[in-house]
């Protein structure tokens, strides 16, 4: 009749279809690719608060439960101000718990599992007793001394050292997140002009 119309084919050929399947591909790919980019770089869930916890964990001292014997393993630590214990037992077929003799720290109401740090912060340097209250008479006491630290010149580069290390740290994980965006975007640009020529 007078206007122009489209010829659209009934059928298309695999020539003509492939670049419809790129672009229906692209919006689950690009999904993918996102969801992928933070899983890795550990973007969704964490943050700083958490890191430190398990920062604590690794570093700590760490005491355990002899159940053979009802005693703490090790019972006697000595440690230094600003560094960490913890306690840790799971699993265990009678409830235990840390309790210091002043009250400077309790790991809680007797449990079979229990994953309990505590720092002991500079100026607490000392001797402190802790007994396992259901089983103290049994003799399932403890001693941690903790030794002043020592803040002489010598110390202080290494602190400077442990500075540097801290700048040249990767960057949060959210840039590295944007970062593997950036290059996912790029990437099926490139391929789409490769499939137009």
């Amino acid at each position: 009749m007078g206007g122009e119309q489209d010829f659209r084919p009934l059928f298309e050929t695999p020539i003509q279809n492939k670049g419809n399947r790129v672009t229906a591909m692209r919006g689950p790919v690009a999904l993918s690719l996102i969801l992928c980019a933070f899983l890795l770089t550990g973007s969704i869930g964490l943050d700083s608060q958490h890191h430190q916890e398990e920062a604590d964990h690794v570093l700590a001292t760490t005491i355990t439960v002899d159940s053979t014997n009802l005693r703490f393993s090790p019972s006697d630590v000595t440690i230094s101000e600003g560094e960490t214990l913890r306690f840790f037992w799971s699993g265990e077929l009678l409830p235990h718990n840390a309790v210091e003799a002043n009250g400077v720290f309790d790991s809680g109401e007797p449990s079979r599992n229990v994953d309990y740090i505590f720092t002991f912060e500079i100026g607490m340097n000392g001797t402190y007793e802790y007994v396992c209250e259901p089983h103290e008479d049994m003799g399932m006491v403890g001693t941690i001394t903790v030794e002043p630290v020592n803040t002489t010149e010598e110390e202080e580069p290494s602190v400077v050292e442990e500075e540097e290390a801290e700048e040249r740290t990767l960057p949060h994980p959210l840039l590295s997140g944007l970062a593997s965006l950036a290059l996912a975007s790029i990437l099926p640009n490139k391929r789409r002009s490769r499939i137009g020529e």
